[in-house]
């Protein structure tokens, strides 16, 4: 259903850093300005982007909204977390863990980017 997800920066350098950091720990390749000067990155098949606003006005923070990064296992979350951790990010909700829903029980971690962004790593427990 997706084909990708971008988010804005008002500092594409700080927020650069923060995801090759961010996504060298699920094993994916550094970012790369593509010919638009968006941050690209590319993993598993999917594309993730950072870029300035086309518009011109300061990236904002949508309110309700999370990405979430599906991780291989708990242990690749939890270097997915201090990676960012590491470079920038702000640890938010409760401490990376397994969360019961019920029916399915979910390895979760949540961080925010350097401008705001939530992010979500989540492992799908057997």
């Amino acid at each position: 259903m997706f084909s990708h997800m971008m988010v804005g920066s008002n500092d594409l350098e700080k927020s650069k850093a923060f995801y090759d950091a961010l996504f060298a720990a699920v094993g994916a390749e550094p970012g790369f300005i593509d010919p638009k000067g968006r941050v690209r990155y590319v993993h598993k098949g999917a594309t993730f982007l950072v870029t300035k606003p086309i518009d011109g006005e300061p990236a904002c923070v949508a309110n309700g909204s999370t990405i979430g990064f599906e991780m291989d296992s708990p242990e690749q979350g939890e270097a997915w977390h201090a990676a960012g951790l590491a470079a920038g990010g702000t640890a938010i909700e409760d401490p990376p863990g397994v969360r019961d829903m019920g029916a399915v029980k979910l390895w979760l971690a949540y961080l925010r980017d350097p401008d705001g962004h939530k992010l979500c790593a989540l492992h799908r427990v057997a």
